[in-house]
């Protein structure tokens, strides 16, 4: 792959600090890589040879129990970073919510390239934290709010998430979901009744509207602010 220069999510990345000559290089590392929904990219527990950069889709982060049971403890847009570099192992399984295009970098190959240029490094740690932050947050929602406080916590982040990363924020406040709402259940530990129940609550009080199955307007922010607690 030689075209980081022209990359959509370059200025967004972690890679967004390096020069031309240094982004050519890691270019010459990288290839890039269609995955389909549903397919699973790494897997919680097993080595995990490859980073990368979201260019397109959307991806879940799950973590599973000894029987089975299933988590999702994370949702990456375009421009995040996805695998662990420095590590072994994987210490979450890594899934296509939806069609997505990944630029993908074997792992030992970007740990050396990283460890001779500290603003690569000043990134990763930074999106780290950032992360971390995001998990604190995530414990919080699955663990301590009512149904009603998670899905107006869940449309306040995906608006500024996906109006961030270009993920198709629409006309007049509209956003397009890139998942369904058996998926929105499945990131909020919650079934598809109780998820379609709240979503048509908000709309009947005139917080939200739906335009269509995955479009969402937001009409009365601070009341949905009120309501996420």
């Amino acid at each position: 792959m030689n075209d980081c220069l022209s990359c959509i999510v370059r200025n967004r990345a972690i890679c967004a600090s390096l020069g031309r000559e240094e982004l050519l290089l890691l270019g010459k590392m990288g290839r890039r890589q269609r995955v389909s929904s549903g397919h699973t990219l790494l897997w919680e527990g097993d080595d995990a040879p490859v980073v990368a950069n979201v260019l397109e889709g959307v991806l879940k982060l799950v973590t599973a129990t000894a029987d089975g049971r299933e988590q999702i403890v994370g949702v990456v847009f375009p421009s995040d970073f996805i695998g662990r570099p420095f590590g072994v192992e994987s210490p979450y399984s890594v899934s296509a919510m939806s069609d997505s295009e990944l630029c993908i970098f074997n792992r030992d190959s970007f740990d050396d390239f990283a460890s001779g240029h500290p603003d690569l490094q000043q990134k990763l740690l930074r999106r780290t934290l950032d992360e971390l932050d995001r998990a604190r947050g995530w414990m919080l929602l699955l663990g301590r709010k009512s149904a009603s406080e998670k899905v107006a916590s869940f449309l306040l982040e995906m608006s500024a998430r996906l109006s961030d990363h270009g993920c198709r924020p629409g006309k007049q406040g509209v956003f397009e979901l890139p998942f369904g709402r058996q998926q929105i259940a499945d990131i909020l530990g919650l079934t598809i009744e109780t998820t379609s129940r709240q979503l048509t609550g908000m709309r009947s009080d005139g917080l939200i509207d739906l335009p269509s199955r995955r479009e969402i307007r937001i009409n009365d922010a601070a009341a949905l602010r009120e309501m996420a607690g």
